[in-house]
């Protein structure tokens, strides 16, 4: 199974993805690979952080909107009845 990045390595050099992939050469990269990959797992972390306080911006809007029709009704109450 090929994924993205083999294939974009295939296009980059298809000698090297060859000797890496058909061979089984080690990559002479592999420090900046381990360092890219750490950074697409902490770049997703933040990614889901995000969405799960975008998911709670939207709650507390609703909240606020609710509360706040809330209170609309209540002081129209107030003021016709009183």
């Amino acid at each position: 199974m090929l994924r993205a990045s083999e294939i974009a390595s295939y296009a980059y050099c298809a000698r090297g993805w060859w000797l890496t992939r058909v061979l089984g050469y080690p990559s002479a990269h592999t420090k900046k690979m381990a360092l890219g990959e750490e950074n697409h797992v902490s770049h997703g972390r933040r990614m889901v952080s995000i969405l799960r306080l975008e998911k709670l911006g939207y709650l507390l809007m609703a909240v606020g909107g609710f509360l706040g029709l809330m209170g609309l009704i209540w002081w129209m109450a107030t003021r016709w009845t009183g």
